[in-house]
This record gives structure tokens, C-alpha cells and sequence, in this order.
């Protein structure tokens, strides 16, 4: 036992290791990449794993769960209230739209209308884990069909749970005997009536909420006093699989109550560690979870009703593609938004096993048809990551609006104490040195390619227009402390300012100049604090030259600081009358020869470098003397 225990764990992280790569390299993202991997070690490939992927297959399902949990944990309760529109909007009208017209078409070729209402609910549900993951790798989760697609599946995730009290209603036939049951077949509220159900599904959500509220965040305190990392990652995964086991007890779904655990604690202190414990775990068992779903593809029954599964696989993508695009420019979405909206959905999904499974063993269908179905679920999720790849290279440059139309804006979902607008090479190197230092930063850019690339990397950007009030407002400003200016080209950096300052005052702005000159207008325009691009690096390579004529470091240091203090007090000075030539001529050449004198005074002149309070103490002292009015 132990022996096939090691035997499979080397299948499985052999095969990830050498498929994915290659999948990513061609461009076909790591999802696509672990199903072919699950393809070729299964029963139907090289045989390296055999009917006990369907075990693993459960136990993979995990990975889902802990990646709604991290979601929740990115989601606070107010950004959760602010998309209950799509939620209950696009995510219901979705269900239920695609539950009717499947539903009639299963009535058209034959089956008994309970059959056929089953089948039009548990179609309905795509997949939460191979949607989020594909448009996470390709930074495509916060544009407007992320956005939505995310709420889509969240509600899909919540239908569940009727589903399941629904479908043992339909039974036409005796239920298959020896089944274990459903997932939620065992549950301890099984046999109570409707209205028990609902009672014991408000006290279980409001139960997590009163335990994340009052029990687990003082758990966790004290858990962190301890200093031991294992300990608290450890914890963190208790309270995942407590949560779990928690919901399914009761009937609930699993990943459905992590997620919620995980909103909970959104505006926990311990929300980013807890996200960077669960992390890793997630992205191994969500990899096994895509694994075992191309390893339980039961190609043996598709070769033999070939035709019947891919006319049920083209028929599934094709009516639900129809009915999301439909539904996406009913919502108002661009073409372009709209066609990833139904690409991205257009698959079933994990529960969709369970449900088919749960169906056949309360006599709703015929195991035949519930395994035709199964196989045709899991082919069109196998589908999905060539769809989305289609889509991004043939369809829409193929397709796509000649004029180009301008990207729908990010839909934001944190607010932080301080919004990045800008992340090109000033304000990437601002953002990196805040987040390396755990200050927690929302950062807009308007350069749509900038944004996926630095979403590709690991770095959270939202796309958009930085001089909107509207998405100001959404990135936070209002209760955001500071905000910095790093956005390209003078003009665009003052309307950031103007806007920012007429609707949120009490904002403090600090901004990025390329020259002494822009540096007065971005002045002008209401910047708090202005930090010339050049002025620093020509500082730094002055105090470079005067080491390299002898100078002793500490003076070069200290010259350099005493430098910028007066610098920084002149151009204020200049700012003021930079309207009248004469006179800002005049000041200047002022400023000039004051600066040169009194760097002379204080530095004893450029041919007598000054040798003395060449200490650390004395040095460390220069570079932080406060800088004078």
C-alpha cells in the first residue's frame, strides 16, 4: 500500500512537471497542460494510473475549495455587497435561462421531462476551477468578463445546494441500491423537511460569520505570539478543512462555505498571511484536481457512442455560448468582453459529476445516460482552455472592432492607504519598494499591455483611467491616505491631480515630475509633494564625482543632502513667480550664487576637503538632519 501510495505521487508530479512546462512554453497555459498530463498517464493512455483516479479525483476536489477560500479572503463584505448585481442579476438570469433551454432540449430528443429538468440544471453549472485559473494566468479575471464570469460561478455555487433537494424530487425510477450517495447524501439534515433545511442553512453561514468574527481571530493571535510558522500554516489549513467538513455535515457546499469563511476574514490582520500559507497547497491540489480530471475521461465509452458524445459536446458549448454572449450584451458588455464571457462558461463543471452521480443513484437517470453526460461534461472542460486560446488568437484579432474600442475599466475590489497611479519605471520601482515593505497598494495604469504583463508576473494592476472620479472613487480615494502621481506625460499627470483634489481633498498627493519646469506645473495642479524623475540619480552621480576626485564620503553625502534641502526650498520659492520672466531670471541667478557660497562656506571649498567628523555617528547624523523650512 505504501509503495502504490509513492508509486502514484510520482505519476502524478512526473507528469506535471515535464507537461506543464511544455504547455506554457507553446502557450496553452499550465490548466490545458495538466489535463493533457491526466490524458497521458490514465487508463486510456499510457496506463500509469488506473480506476483509482476517480478517488483522487475526490480528493483533488479539495484544491477547489481552498482556492475559493483565498478568493474570499481577497473579497471584503462591502466589495461582496457591491457586486450582489451580477451576482443575483447575470448569475441567476444565467442558471436559469440555461436550465430552461437545455432542459427543452432534452425533452426534444426524448427523455421523460423530470430527466430533462435534471439535465438542464446540472448543465447549467460550469467550472469554478478551470474559469478562474485560465483567466488568472492570463490576467483576465478583473476585466469586465472576469468580473462577471466570477459572480456567475459564485451563484452557480450557491444553485448547487437547491439542486440537490430538488433532484431527489424527480426520482422516476428506484434508486440504484449499495450507492454511497452524493456528496451531501449523508448529510445530518438529509431527511428533514424544506424549511428545516433553509433554517439550518442561515445558522450555518451565520455561524461562520459570529466564529470568523469572535473565535478565530483570537485564535490566531495567540497562535502567532508562539513564532512557530508551521504552527500558524498548520491552523490555517484546520480552519479550511473544519470549515469543509463543517458545510458538508449539514448539506451545504464545501467550497461555498470557504468562501464565505474566507470574506469573513478579509479584513482580518492575519488575511495575507493566511493567503500565502494556504497558497501553495491550493495551486498542488488544484493541479491534481485538473490531473485527475483527464485521467477519469472515460474515452472507452465515448469511442463506443463516438457520435452521440461529440454531437452532446459540440451541442453543450455551442447552446451555451449562444445564451452567454446573448446575456453578456444584454448586460451591456462590449462584443469583445462578452465573447470571453461565453467562452469562458460555456463548459460544465466539477459538480456536475456529483449531481449526475447523485441523480442516478436517487433514479432521475439511467446510469447510461448519467455516464454519457459525465463523459461529455468532462470532454467539454477539456475543451475550455483551447477555446480561451482560440479566442485570444484567432477570434479576436480576426474579429475584433477595427477602431479598437477602448478597454472597459478594471471593476476594483480593495481598498488600500495608498493608490499607485502609474506603474511605469518611476512608479514600478515606488510599488515594488512599498509592497517589499508591506504596505499594501492599489495601483491603476491606463496601458492595457502593461497591465497584463505585470498581472502575469504576480503583480496586482488594475486597468484603467486614473483621472475618473468614478474609478477613484472605486480604487478608495475616499478613505485612502495618499496617492501617487506616476501616470506618462505632463498633461495627463495634472488631470490625475485636479481630479483627485476637486473630489477628494483630503487626499494627499505626491507626484512624479520629468523636469524643473514640469515640476512647477504638477505644482500648480495641486501636488502635495513633486519628485523630479532625474534629480535624484544626477545627485547620486554628483556624490559619485566628488568621491572620485578625493572627496571623503561623508562630505560628498552631506553636500548632496544640504543640496536638496535648498533646492527643494528655491524651486518652491521660483514656483511663485515663474510667470514673470524677469524677475524668475533674476531669482534665479540669486539662487545660484547663494548656493555656491554658502556650499563654499559651509564645505571650506572644492581644494580643501574637509577630513574632520568622518565618523558614523557624525555621517548618520548629516543624512538625517531634518530639512530646513
Amino acid at each position: 500500500m505504501e509503495r502504490d501510495f509513492f508509486y502514484q505521487a510520482f505519476v502524478y508530479l512526473a507528469a506535471a512537471v515535464i507537461s506543464v512546462p511544455i504547455a506554457r512554453r507553446l502557450g496553452l497555459g499550465s490548466v490545458l497542460g495538466y489535463l493533457i498530463a491526466g490524458v497521458a498517464i490514465g487508463p486510456f493512455g499510457l496506463a500509469l494510473v488506473g480506476t483509482e483516479g476517480q478517488d483522487v479525483l475526490h480528493f483533488a476536489e479539495f484544491g477547489v475549495v481552498m482556492m475559493l477560500f483565498v478568493i474570499g479572503l481577497e473579497l471584503q463584505p462591502k466589495m461582496l455587497w457591491q457586486m450582489r448585481g451580477a451576482l443575483l442579476g447575470l448569475g441567476g438570469l444565467q442558471v436559469v435561462v440555461t436550465a430552461l433551454v437545455l432542459g427543452v432540449a432534452a425533452a426534444a430528443l426524448g427523455l421523460t421531462w423530470q430527466a430533462a429538468v435534471a439535465i438542464g440544471m446540472i448543465l447549467s453549472l460550469s467550472s469554478t476551477a478551470i474559469v478562474l485559473q485560465s483567466l488568472t494566468e492570463k490576467g483576465l479575471l478583473r476585466t469586465a468578463a472576469g468580473e462577471r464570469s466570477f459572480a456567475v460561478l459564485l451563484f452557480q455555487d450557491i444553485a448547487v445546494i437547491p439542486m440537490l433537494a430538488v433532484l431527489p424530487l424527480l426520482a422516476t425510477g428506484a434508486p440504484m441500491g449499495g450507492a454511497e450517495g452524493g456528496e451531501h447524501a449523508g448529510s445530518v439534515v438529509a431527511q428533514l423537511p424544506a424549511w428545516a433545511r433553509a433554517l439550518v442553512t442561515i445558522g450555518a453561514v451565520a455561524a461562520i460569520t459570529i466564529a470568523g468574527q469572535f473565535l478565530v481571530r483570537p485564535l490566531f493571535r495567540f497562535i502567532a505570539r508562539s513564532g512557530v510558522r508551521e504552527v500558524f500554516t498548520a491552523a490555517a489549513l484546520l480552519l479550511v478543512v473544519a470549515i469543509a467538513l463543517a458545510m458538508r455535515s449539514v448539506g451545504l457546499s464545501p467550497a461555498l462555505g470557504t468562501f464565505l469563511g474566507g470574506v469573513v476574514l478579509a479584513n482580518s490582520e492575519y488575511r495575507h498571511q493566511l493567503e500565502s500559507d494556504v497558497e501553495p497547497f491550493k495551486g498542488l491540489l488544484l493541479g491534481l484536481f485538473f490531473i485527475a480530471v483527464g485521467a477519469s475521461i472515460d474515452f472507452a465509452l465515448a469511442g463506443a457512442h463516438a457520435g452521440t458524445v461529440t454531437a452532446l459536446v459540440f451541442g453543450l458549448v455551442a447552446v451555451k455560448f449562444a445564451l452567454l454572449f446573448g446575456l453578456g450584451r444584454a448586460m451591456r458588455m462590449s462584443a469583445e468582453q462578452s465573447v470571453l464571457f461565453a467562452f469562458a462558461l460555456a463548459q460544465g463543471g466539477e459538480f456536475c459529476f456529483v449531481l449526475f452521480s447523485f441523480a442516478a443513484q436517487n433514479g432521475v437517470l439511467e446510469a447510461e445516460t448519467a455516464n454519457l453526460l459525465v463523459a461529455t461534461v468532462a470532454l467539454s472542460m477539456a475543451a475550455t482552455p483551447f477555446l480561451l486560446v482560440a479566442n485570444e488568437r484567432l477570434i479576436q484579432p480576426r474579429f475584433g472592432c477595427p477602431e479598437a474600442p477602448a478597454r472597459e475599466p478594471d471593476v476594483i475590489r480593495e481598498e488600500n492607504a495608498v493608490i499607485l497611479a502609474g506603474f511605469g519605471a518611476f512608479g514600478s520601482v515606488v510599488g515594488r519598494f512599498l509592497r517589499a515593505n508591506g504596505i499594501r497598494t492599489t495601483v491603476l495604469d491606463a496601458d492595457s499591455d502593461q497591465v497584463d504583463l505585470m498581472r502575469r508576473i504576480g503583480i496586482d494592476v488594475y486597468y484603467g483611467d486614473a483621472s475618473r472620479e468614478d474609478l477613484l472613487r472605486s480604487a478608495g480615494a475616499a478613505t485612502a491616505k495618499l496617492m501617487i502621481v506616476s501616470v506618462g506625460g505632463l498633461e495627463s499627470t495634472q488631470r490625475v491631480i485636479r481630479t483627485a483634489k476637486q473630489h477628494f481633498p483630503n487626499l494627499r498627493i505626491l507626484a512624479r515630475a520629468k523636469t524643473r519646469s514640469e515640476a512647477y506645473d504638477v505644482l500648480e495642479a495641486g501636488a502635495d509633494d513633486v519628485y523630479r524623475a532625474s534629480f535624484d540619480t544626477s545627485l547620486r552621480a554628483g556624490v559619485d564625482a566628488m568621491r572620485a576626485l578625493g572627496f571623503p564620503a561623508h562630505q560628498s553625502l552631506r553636500a548632496a543632502q544640504y543640496f536638496r534641502r535648498y533646492d527643494e526650498r528655491e524651486w518652491r520659492a521660483l514656483a511663485a513667480v515663474r510667470n514673470d520672466d524677469s524677475l524668475f531670471q533674476s531669482r534665479a541667478r540669486e539662487s545660484i550664487q547663494n548656493l555656491e557660497h554658502l556650499l563654499a562656506a559651509e564645505f571650506h571649498g572644492i581644494d580643501r576637503p574637509d577630513r574632520s567628523n568622518w565618523d558614523a555617528e557624525a555621517l548618520r547624523a548629516a543624512s538625517t538632519r531634518p530639512e530646513e523650512p
